[in-house]
């Protein structure tokens, strides 16, 4: 009987089920991966599982955790995790979505972006039983006759193919050379730590494909591909990004997490335990027919955001932000007094530059544009003069109450006046 035809045990075949949700598998999905799982627990084995990441930046946010979380569960299932830290290929770029050439980054950028990718990756993987590897350790090595054993392997037609390639070529936008070699300077991280299987986004399929057609030169099975949704971000249209400023950082605090995650649009609650919970398939699967059959989408949100604020931060928090959010926004209550961040302010100071230097606005342009709106409130009223002065060096008008500055529904600040000298 051949492999292909070679009947699943039962475990394995559940095994395979519980790590192909929510993805898709190339080729031949939950069937390819079973069969591959049976390969090598007759070896006494277990899965390569590989993972590339170029530290371009130096924050990570759900989107990225996307992927992390499936490595997650193949961790939990015993099998090992390959963590490519890409140094030699993020100096390059990966042309994927981009209608340019990547800016190239220094070793030492690479460096000091990739020991904070991997603290913000630790609180979702068991580090200690991931495998870490840099990519420059063997890229770098690479002479001259090895590349055009690779570049021999992969046609132009087919980097062409490439969505990104493709379209710049089409719009007669350039196309540096170099930028050819990322796809298959990928594959051959596979053939490196010899890849059962490689984890990417749905806009990684033609770069995760690479392997497969590379590995079979050089003596190893092809691997299989794991893809896995874009998520959304809290706009609801885009892919999260920090360029749309529409992410939710696992390094944000947990009010801003919390609060985030509220401003999701409905249909995208379920995408979201999906891909950023730690929630099972019958979990998820009850939420779904709830919201079906009428249930209110905001008991539904309060739970998504209280469940991810509990991943990265830890249930008293969650518990504390839940708290804090049905206080201001359920029950129109201000905050405890103990809980308003309190800032200092210079005499004759204007309303918009202490929004500013309190980060209750982004800058001069968002704080004016408040205080036209109407949403930034002193002393609960409405203030609509970006250069009136909330504490007068003359004659101050606020003594002995609470000066506090609101900003919409849910930022507070407590202003006190700076000591003269």
């Amino acid at each position: 009987m051949s492999a292909t035809n070679e009947k699943i045990i039962p475990e394995i075949q559940a095994e395979a089920q519980e790590l192909v949700r929510g993805a898709e598998v190339l080729p031949e999905g939950i069937s390819g991966l079973a069969h591959r799982l049976q390969e090598v627990r007759k070896a006494g084995r277990v899965l390569r599982v590989k993972f590339g990441i170029d530290p371009t930046s130096v924050d990570l946010h759900l989107g990225h955790a996307v992927v992390v979380r499936k490595l997650k569960r193949f961790q939990e299932f015993g099998h090992q995790v390959v963590l490519i830290i890409g140094g030699f290929t993020a100096q390059i770029g990966d042309p994927s979505g981009r209608n340019a050439t990547r800016p190239p980054l220094s070793e030492s950028e690479v460096a000091a972006n990739a020991q904070t990718y991997l603290n913000q990756m630790g609180l979702i993987l068991d580090l200690k039983k991931t495998e870490v590897v840099n990519n420059a350790d063997w890229l770098k090595k690479l002479d001259l006759n090895s590349l055009i054993k690779l570049a021999s392997a992969v046609t132009v037609n087919q980097l062409l193919a490439k969505e990104a390639f493709g379209e710049r070529f089409e719009k007669q936008l350039p196309v540096s050379f170099h930028e050819l070699f990322y796809p298959i300077l990928q594959g051959y991280d596979s053939i490196a730590v010899r890849a059962d299987i490689e984890l990417g986004g749905t806009d990684q399929r033609f770069n995760n494909l690479q392997g497969r057609q590379l590995q079979p030169l050089y003596g190893q099975p092809p691997q299989l591909v794991m893809l896995l949704p874009l998520l959304e971000g809290t706009d609801g249209v885009k892919k999260m990004s920090k360029t749309y400023d529409n992410y939710i950082g696992l390094k944000d605090v947990p009010e801003e997490m919390f609060g985030k995650c509220m401003r999701i649009p409905d249909e995208l609650i379920i995408k979201y335990f999906e891909l950023a919970t730690v929630y099972g398939g019958e979990q998820i699967d009850q939420i779904k027919r709830d919201l079906d059959k009428g249930g209110n989408p905001k008991e539904a949100k309060l739970k998504l955001a209280k469940q991810i604020v509990s991943q990265y931060h830890g249930s008293e928090a969650a518990d504390l932000e839940l708290s804090r959010w049905e206080r201001v926004h359920s029950q129109r209550q201000m905050p405890a007094k103990d809980e308003i961040p309190v800032h200092r302010v210079k005499p004759d100071m204007p309303l918009f530059r202490i929004l500013v230097e309190s980060g209750l606005a982004t800058g001069t342009a968002e704080a004016k544009r408040l205080i036209k709106e109407g949403a930034v409130q002193y002393c609960a009223k409405v203030v609509n003069d970006p250069n009136w002065l909330p504490i007068s060096g003359e004659q101050d008008h606020n003594q002995g109450v609470d000066r506090i500055l609101q900003v919409g529904r849910r930022k507070f600040c407590a202003l006190v006046p700076e000591e003269k000298d």
